[in-house]
């Protein structure tokens, strides 16, 4: 979409001028320094010219000084070279009747010898000049001696324009972006009134919410200049270089004006100011002020709208966020479900799609998906369907294209033993079994023990609706949840074969407990107070920190974690035992069909079947029951501990 004003020049002809100029300089060499002898002429020794013409056989010569040259009588050319100061010479050609003549000394080409001379120097000039363009395409707009010249490119090519129809999903945002553009529109609706045009627009949202898109959008609609730029573009090793692309970027939108300026991930050049170590930013800090000054100072740059993107609103100084500067922070949020059907239908569009998929079934799937993740959702389901090779996707590759975004791929050409796979059974099963019974745990989508991305096994659970924020029932329930696995280990396998199979429902509970009692105030003991914060370096933020207390407060709050994770255990073996035989059902089921859906664990839980279609074998269709009870497993398992799994 960018274009070069200054397009370089085809590279092909290039090389072929610099090999013509050196071939060019190696034949004049030649002719310089190379041999002046006649090709068609033969070479012989004096000796043998002096002897010829004795006999009679020359004809003619001509003596030079150098170089004796001649035709024989049977009309040979021949060419000798004398000896010095030989006096006899003309007296033998004389007394031979030879005809013979002096030769002139050949008089040297004098702009030959220049040229030959000058050679050397020329080609050195020549890589300088060289070396010198090539410096000067990498150094940027203004090459080596324009290192402070704006990389802002405009846009102005039409081919592949975003609009605002191609945004969907988060439309409060949208409309706060389409009244700028229609003030560049129409100035005069909002002026008549006393409005002023809006300095500048921060775009504020998680990765992959739209705002680059939203940017794009707002360049297909103004119908006015827009250029775009990098934070890190301003930035360079050179001080004073990253304050003078600054002045010169708003130079180039001033003679644009009315325009936009889209400047993408602002936080590397627009961090909070005294935040480095020692003079280390002492450059981007520069940058920063004269971005502060431009933007608004004493000069107006009237007709000149900002707009930026950063995920770190939190890491930007505060003078870049007061009004007359950045009058508006637009939120770009993670879509609701309204808002994810909309985007799915915007992806869609450019999709065969078969008569069964609904997208309002797939949003509802796909809580948290961002506008970036529903677009792979879909590019996803595409390729999927092109391996199967259909002709139109259908609503099956949305869900395993859904399983795979959420859950990794699957790794079936792993090579898992029958301990394994049996431990892995256990611990999604308990997972499973913990969260039917946890009336605040979030549903069963799908438990399965095909190995996924890093995990054995998986049991994943999806809520009913967007949840925005959590209760304190639904944070005890997902702790119960996450033991639910360990604790199936200890009572099937015993407590010298539990596996490390636990290890990332460990972190996740100590993760929460840990926010529970620091964070959130949901300690009893410790009360609605904050002891912990998010630590911050340099470059970004760091490990939690525990803000100064007393040793006696730290001993609280570590006894508060301890103490959550240990009754979430309890209450999941309190489950689990009195579940032991529900835990074997459904461990059976896993072993047989490898995944099970939400609705079939619960009911197999119900009614201790599952009811599907009959499949044929194998090792991802594994043999349906119909109608039947899941046997029980097998012995007691005594095999080594399986890998980390997820919940």
């Amino acid at each position: 979409m960018n274009e070069d004003p200054q397009p370089s020049g085809n590279p092909w002809l290039k090389s072929l001028l610099i090999w013509s100029g050196i071939f060019l300089a190696l034949m004049m060499a030649v002719s310089m320094f190379g041999s002046k002898v006649d090709p068609a002429s033969a070479q012989i020794p004096y000796s043998a010219f002096r002897a010829k013409v004795t006999e009679g056989s020359v004809a003619e010569v001509k003596v030079g000084d150098d170089r004796i040259t001649g035709k024989m009588k049977n009309g040979d050319a021949f060419s000798s070279v004398p000896i010095p100061n030989d006096t006899s010479l003309p007296e033998l050609l004389q007394a031979n009747g030879v005809k013979y003549e002096g030769r002139a000394p050949e008089e040297p080409n004098l702009l030959l010898y220049i040229l030959v001379q000058a050679l050397p120097f020329m080609l050195i000039l020549g890589v300088a000049f060289f070396a010198l363009r090539q410096v000067q395409k990498g150094g940027g707009a203004g090459g080596a001696m324009g290192f402070g010249k704006s990389k802002a490119k405009l846009l102005t090519e039409k081919q592949g324009r975003v609009t605002f129809a191609d945004v969907a999903g988060i439309d409060e945002a949208r409309e706060e972006l389409e009244e700028i553009v229609e003030f560049l529109r129409d100035p005069n609706r909002f002026s008549k009134l006393g409005g002023q045009i809006p300095k500048g627009a921060l775009l504020v949202g998680s990765p992959g919410t739209g705002k680059t898109l939203l940017a794009r959008a707002i360049a297909g609609e103004a119908g006015v200049p827009f250029f775009t730029i990098s934070g890190s573009d301003f930035v360079e090793m050179f001080v004073g270089v990253g304050a003078s692309r600054v002045r010169d970027m708003f130079e180039q939108a001033k003679k644009n004006a009315p325009c936009i300026v889209f400047i993408d991930e602002i936080d590397a050049v627009g961090r909070h100011r005294g935040h480095g170590l020692g003079n280390s930013n002492d450059e981007r800090e520069q940058t920063l002020n004269q971005l502060l000054v431009e933007m608004d100072g004493f000069e107006a740059n009237e007709g000149i709208i900002i707009v930026a993107a950063t995920n770190r609103p939190d890491v930007l100084d505060p003078a870049l966020l007061r009004p007359g500067r950045f009058d508006r922070q637009v939120v770009v949020p993670i879509p609701d479900i309204e808002g994810r059907e909309k985007i799915l239908a915007v992806h869609m569009k450019k999709v065969p799609l078969a008569p069964d998929v609904l997208a309002r079934t797939i949003a509802r799937g796909t809580p948290g998906f961002t506008g970036a993740d529903l677009a792979n959702l879909v590019n996803e389901a595409a390729l999927l369907a092109a391996r199967r090779n259909k002709r139109l996707v259908a609503m099956q590759e949305f869900e395993d294209a859904k399983d795979k975004v959420m859950m990794g791929a699957e790794r079936r050409s792993m090579v898992m033993t029958d301990d394994e796979k049996k431990m892995t059974a256990y611990h999604e099963a308990g997972h499973a079994l913990v969260s039917v019974h946890e009336p605040a745990s979030d549903p069963i989508h799908k438990a399965t023990i095909i190995p996924r991305g890093r995990a054995l096994g998986m049991v994943m659970r999806l809520p009913e609706r967007d949840m925005y924020s959590y209760h304190r029932d639904k944070m005890h329930a997902n702790l119960s949840v996450a033991m639910g696995g360990r604790v199936a280990e200890e009572l099937i396998f015993g407590h010298d074969k539990v596996s490390s199979g636990a290890s990332s429902d460990i972190q996740y509970a100590t993760s929460l407990a840990r926010n529970m009692v620091t964070k959130w105030g949901m300690s009893d003991k410790l009360g609605p107070l904050q002891y912990e914060e998010q630590g911050e370096g340099y470059l970004g933020y760091g490990a939690p920190q525990r803000l100064m207390m007393s040793d006696e407060t730290n001993k609280l709050i570590d006894s508060e974690i301890r103490g959550l994770v240990d009754d979430a255990h309890a209450k999941a073996t309190k489950v689990l035992k009195t579940q032991v035989k529900k835990l074997h059902l459904l461990a059976g089921a896993l072993l047989e069909f490898e995944t099970l859906s939400g609705d079939e664990i619960k009911e197999l839980i119900d009614t201790g079947k599952i009811d599907r279609p009959d499949a044929p074998k194998g090792p991802s269709t594994p043999a349906p029951v119909r109608g039947s009870s899941i046997p029980k497993a097998g012995k007691r398992f005594t095999g080594p501990g399986a890998a980390p799994q997820g919940a």
